[in-house]
């Protein structure tokens, strides 16, 4: 498999962007009550309650909280959801049962927060900033939880000082009986995806920022015994060295852009997507933590990975396409690519709207969720057949998306895009339609 120097992707990534940029069709605001049928005919599909921060005369859904949301996550046990506005520097918490929201947590952190803080595990190092560096606002952007829902895991895309992310992050962690911050732990520079093992014993932190991945042991209850355990390089780390007053892109000068992540089953195998153009999806082998190589042959531009009934999905964001190879083929490749290099060609492909983001598949392993940014709006894909059964429109522009443990709600996040849209979380409901009647007989007879 053959792959762009990290110069020439970068230069790929920021045509991709600018060309985004350039294109970033009218904002969409669907009238709750809107309603698909599925192809299939099993369900319909309706959004049914939204929580917005463009219209604050609309009273019932306004919320002032929900400011450039990045990610929803429901709580396994169903009572509540909690939602990262990533600009706002909080989660808020909601209660599925009434959508009546319980606790804002904001993300400012000092002095006065000192005994939160983990040890400095040694695997991250700052080298531009060097005073009162636990002083503080983050960024939240995914979330995982851990200890059967117990504890919220949550990245910060930066520390607001560093304004390029170039020096290490951080994460809280939130215990979800209080949903109170109960530790916090540093990160590698511009952590975005979060995902734990099977068997609750790893979690992975992804940083997007300089091509590593953080591993940290989780499989202790008591929270003074969590701590890293390595920090993997895929590739080549990078050495970061921006302005410190002066921002950069760093959507675009970050390496492989690492971004989905996901556990094989077993807890064997650590999977990445690379975001950038030819990246493909780097393994890591959770034995001694050692990175194999890059796995290819997807289409580009890899944002989400998730692992279900025996596949592999993925979502190519800027071409908008759903994928799925059967994992133990592509664990095959893994195990014996030479040169740190293999390539899987049989995957099967289905296509949604363009900027397909988070993906998710419904408990009873029926269909694939793919939130769309570009197209504004929310696509099903039966996933035995990898055919399109629905597309219903949401809030622009949506970017991450969960789904209640039941099936029947599926909550989606509009962050925004170039200051446009955004600052939204719709809320859909999936219903079984009604068995059709047998027809009679008699009256189809003379």
């Amino acid at each position: 498999m053959s792959r762009l120097p990290l110069s020439l992707t970068a230069v790929a990534v920021l045509a991709l962007v600018v060309q985004a940029r350039a294109e970033v069709p009218d904002e969409l605001h669907p009238e709750i009550g809107e309603c698909v049928e599925l192809a299939d005919g099993k369900f319909s599909l309706t959004l049914e309650s939204r929580k917005q921060n463009y219209r604050p005369e609309e009273t019932a859904t306004a919320d002032s909280d929900i400011y450039s949301p990045k990610s929803v996550n429901i709580h396994p046990d169903g009572s509540k959801y909690y939602v990262n506005s990533l600009e706002g520097a909080k989660t808020v918490v909601y209660q599925t049962a009434t959508n009546k929201k319980l606790k804002v947590i904001r993300h400012t952190y000092g002095a006065h927060d000192s005994l939160l803080w983990s040890p400095a595990s040694g695997y991250f190092e700052f080298t531009h900033y060097t005073e009162n560096l636990n002083e503080f606002y983050g960024k939240p952007v995914e979330s995982v939880f851990t200890h059967q829902g117990r504890y919220l895991w949550i990245p910060f895309y930066r520390r607001s000082y560093d304004i390029n992310a170039q020096d290490p992050s951080a994460l809280a962690v939130i215990d979800t009986e209080k949903d109170e911050v109960v530790r916090l732990m540093e990160t590698g520079p511009l952590p975005k995806m979060i995902a734990v093992s099977p068997d609750n014993h790893y979690l992975a932190v992804t940083h997007w920022g300089d091509n590593t991945v953080g591993i940290i042991d989780v499989s202790c209850d008591s929270i003074a015994d969590w701590h890293y355990v390595a920090c993997v390089e895929i590739g080549r780390k990078l050495h970061l060295n921006y302005s410190l007053t002066e921002p950069v892109n760093r959507d675009v000068n970050s390496g492989y852009c690492l971004r989905g992540t996901a556990f094989t089953p077993d807890g064997r195998y650590l999977l990445v997507g690379c975001m950038s153009r030819g990246g493909g999806i780097a393994v890591v082998d959770m034995n001694d933590f050692s990175w194999l190589g890059i796995v290819g042959g997807m289409r580009s531009n890899v944002r989400h990975l998730i692992i279900r009934n025996g596949f592999l999905y993925l979502s190519a964001n800027a071409s908008g396409y759903i994928q799925r190879v059967p994992l133990e083929v592509f664990l095959e490749a893994a195990r014996t690519m030479q040169d740190r290099q293999a390539r899987v060609d049989s995957w099967v492909e289905c296509q949604v709207g363009k900027g397909a983001r988070t993906i998710e598949m419904t408990p009873d392993g029926c269909y694939v969720v793919a939130a769309c940014n570009f197209s504004s709006s929310l696509w099903l894909v039966d996933a035995d057949s990898m055919r399109v059964v629905a597309t219903i429109e949401a809030d622009s522009y949506p970017v991450g998306l969960d789904i209640s443990k039941d099936g029947r709600y599926i909550y989606t996040t509009s962050q925004g895009r170039s200051g446009r849209g955004g600052n939204c979380v719709d809320i859909y409901r999936l219903d079984a339609q009604p068995p059709v009647p047998p027809s009679n007989d008699s009256d189809l007879q003379d």
